[in-house]
C-alpha cells in the first residue's frame, strides 16, 4: 500500500508521539470531506437527501467492524473513547439490575475506566476492585480469579497499556470472567490497527475503539457490543445506534472512522507490524549502545505493541531530556502539576520508584516513521543524554 506523504509532519519535530494521537491520513480527510459538504442529509431521512448519508454511514459501520471481527450491528458509534468506556461500564453495571454489583479492572487502566468505576461506586453503590500489576505491567490470571465472586457483573481490562505497550492476556482473562457469568469489557483504543484483533478470538462482549489513534479525526470512536448484552443507554432519546447512544449520527467522522478501519486492516494484511517492531527495536539498540548499562525497558520486551518503546534512562528526567531535544516530539509518563513533575502511575504500579518512573520516555511510531527518522532521534537523545 502506498502511503501518502503527510502535509502536517513535512518541516516540524520528529513525531514520535503515535499514542498520544495520530495525524489524519489525508485518505480519511478526503473520504468524509463529501459529508461535510455535499451529502449533508439526515441519516434517518426517507427523502434522497438522507438516502447517501444512510448509505455511508452503513458502510462506515462494516468497516469498523471488519476490522475486529464483529458484526456491523454490534458497532456503536460514540464521540470518544472515554464514551464508549463510559457506555460499557455504566451501561453494563445499571443494567445489571444488581443493588452492590462488582466490577473489577486494574490498576494501570486509562483514567476513563478507572474514573468511571470511582462515579460507579459513589453513585450507584458498585463495588469495585481494582487488580494489582505485575512489573511488566500484566494481570495475573491467579489474581483475576480469586477477585471473580458471583456478583461480579463486569470485568474491564485494557488490551494494551497506552505508556509502555504491554499486552494484556486477554482471552485467559475473558474466560474466567465468563466462568462466573460477567461480561468482559476491553479498551482496545491502542491496540486496534496496530495489531490484528479479533472480538471472538478474544472473548471479549465490549471492545473500545478509537479514531484518533487510528488515523481518523478525534471525536471519532465506537463501541463493539456484542449481540445479547443489554446495556443502559448513555443518551436517551431518538433510538439511533441501537437506541444506546441517541442523536443524529456524525456521518463525516462515521466516515472518517470507517475508512481509517479499512486501511489499518489492509496495512496489518501487508505486514506493517513487523516494519514498525524493525524500527522501534533499531532504535532501542541504538540508545542501549550508545549508553551502557543506562537504558531500561518499561513493560514487556516482546508481549507488547510492536510501535512503542518506554525507557527509563539513569541519571536523566525524562521532561528535561525531551526539553534539550526540541527536533523531537515524544512525551514521558509523568504529569506536570504547576511546574511540579509526579511519576507516571502506571510505572508506580509497576513497582518502579520515583527516579526510574520520572526517567521515563515513551517514543511511540506510526504510519510516518521512516529509518531516517530513527537515526535523527536516536543521534539527538544520546548527544543529549551523554552529558548528564
Amino acid at each position: 500500500m502506498i502511503i501518502p506523504p503527510h502535509p502536517g509532519l513535512a518541516d516540524g519535530p520528529v513525531y514520535l508521539d503515535y499514542n498520544a494521537t495520530t495525524p489524519v491520513d489525508p485518505r480519511v480527510a478526503k473520504a468524509m470531506t463529501p459529508h461535510l459538504t455535499a451529502f449533508f442529509g439526515n441519516p434517518s431521512s426517507g427523502h434522497p437527501y438522507g438516502a447517501e448519508p444512510r448509505h455511508a454511514l452503513a458502510n462506515a459501520r462494516a468497516r469498523v467492524a471488519a476490522l475486529i471481527g464483529a458484526r456491523s450491528d454490534e458497532i456503536v458509534f460514540t464521540a470518544s473513547g472515554s464514551e464508549a468506556d463510559l457506555l460499557a461500564l455504566r451501561g453494563a453495571v445499571l443494567a445489571s439490575g444488581r443493588p452492590h454489583p462488582h466490577v473489577i479492572t486494574q490498576a494501570t487502566e486509562h483514567p476513563a475506566v478507572l474514573e468511571t468505576c470511582r462515579a460507579l461506586r459513589r453513585l450507584h453503590g458498585a463495588r469495585i476492585t481494582v487488580l494489582p500489576v505485575d512489573c511488566e505491567g500484566l494481570v495475573d490470571a491467579a489474581v483475576l480469579a480469586a477477585a471473580l465472586t458471583d456478583e461480579t457483573v463486569l470485568v474491564s481490562v485494557m488490551a494494551a497499556n497506552n505508556e509502555t505497550g504491554a499486552l494484556q492476556p486477554m482471552g485467559e482473562l475473558a474466560a474466567l470472567a465468563h466462568a462466573y457469568g460477567a461480561l468482559v469489557h476491553c479498551d482496545a483504543a491502542q491496540t486496534a490497527g496496530k495489531i490484528p484483533l479479533d472480538v471472538q478470538a478474544l472473548g471479549v462482549d465490549l471492545l473500545t475503539l478509537v479514531g484518533h489513534k487510528m488515523y481518523a479525526p478525534k471525536g471519532a470512536a465506537a463501541l463493539y457490543v456484542r449481540d445479547g448484552v443489554r446495556l443502559e443507554p448513555v443518551v436517551y432519546g431518538g433510538g439511533q445506534e441501537r437506541g444506546l447512544r441517541a442523536g443524529t449520527e456524525n456521518v463525516a467522522l462515521a466516515v472518517a472512522l470507517g475508512t481509517a478501519a479499512e486501511l489499518c486492516a489492509d496495512e496489518l494484511a501487508e505486514g506493517a507490524p513487523a516494519r514498525t517492531t524493525a524500527l522501534r527495536d533499531d532504535l532501542h539498540r541504538r540508545l542501549t549502545s550508545g549508553l551502557p548499562g543506562r537504558v531500561h525497558l518499561n513493560g514487556p520486551e516482546k508481549r507488547r505493541l510492536p510501535n512503542t518503546l518506554n525507557v527509563s534512562i539513569d541519571g536523566v528526567l525524562g521532561h528535561e531530556l525531551l526539553d534539550a531535544v526540541p527536533e523531537i516530539a515524544a512525551s514521558t509518563g509523568s504529569a506536570c502539576h504547576s511546574g511540579t513533575h509526579t511519576p507516571s502511575p502506571v510505572l508506580t504500579a509497576m513497582g518502579f520508584g520515583a527516579e526510574r518512573a520520572l526517567g521515563a520516555l515513551r517514543l511511540s511510531l506510526g504510519r510516518w516513521t521512516t529509518t531516517a527518522a530513527i537515526e535523527t532521534v536516536a543521534t539527538a537523545l544520546l548527544k543529549a543524554a551523554a552529558g548528564r
